[in-house]
């Protein structure tokens, strides 16, 4: 897939504000400072369209970006370590699982993880969630131009013993990615392309 346009529509803070237009809808989400923001510019091939900063829980709002005038990607709150007020913090978790479970255009929700590290309980628990909502989701491993591949398969593999013995049966489908030299850019636009023209054929919106 080409990236020929990338438009931001609006952020807020509620499921029931966000964009009416029937296209497919594609979140990013993952703990605070997981390298969303770069991810996205990333993708896009836009420097700033998302804000990146090194404070982690930069990102407080629901945030919509048209994709080629056909589909939406969807900037999401990170959960875990945002640096925000309990009261806050609990405002965010209720409109990010309204969002999950109410927002119908939602096709795929891509879990951000930082590949250097070893596999992080809220990250694991947070996958639970989307299977026990029926959020359909892959894993998105972040960063990977920071250790070597060998690492890489080693802690990829470390989530996979994790999640099985959560009680799912396989690993859910996931991208190995990096911001810096673009690594995972074509496979993760591919796949979005892929189910976008299957939504499109069988005109499921």
């Amino acid at each position: 897939m080409k990236i020929n346009t990338a438009e931001f529509i609006v952020s807020n803070s509620d499921a029931a504000k966000c964009p009416k237009d029937l296209i497919p809808e594609y979140a990013f989400i993952g703990r605070s400072n997981v390298g969303k923001s770069s991810l996205i510019n990333m993708l896009t091939g836009r420097n700033s369209l998302a804000k990146t900063s090194g404070r982690p829980g930069k990102t407080q709002l629901i945030n919509h970006f048209k994709i080629n005038n056909n589909w939406h990607l969807v900037d999401l709150p990170g959960y875990g370590y945002a640096r925000v007020s309990k009261s806050t913090k609990q405002v965010f978790q209720k409109f990010i699982t309204d969002y999950f479970e109410k927002r119908e255009q939602l096709v795929c929700a891509f879990v951000l993880v930082d590949i250097r590290h070893d596999a992080q309980k809220i990250d694991v628990e947070f996958i639970n969630y989307l299977g026990e909502a029926e959020v359909p989701f892959c894993i998105i491993f972040t960063k990977a131009d920071k250790i070597s591949k060998g690492k890489q398969q080693q802690h990829v593999a470390a989530y996979r013993k994790q999640i099985i013995e959560a009680g799912w049966e396989e690993m859910p489908q996931h991208f190995i990615t990096s911001s810096e030299d673009a690594t995972g850019r074509e496979e993760l636009l591919a796949y979005i392309d892929e189910v976008n023209k299957g939504i499109f054929e069988n005109q499921g919106f």
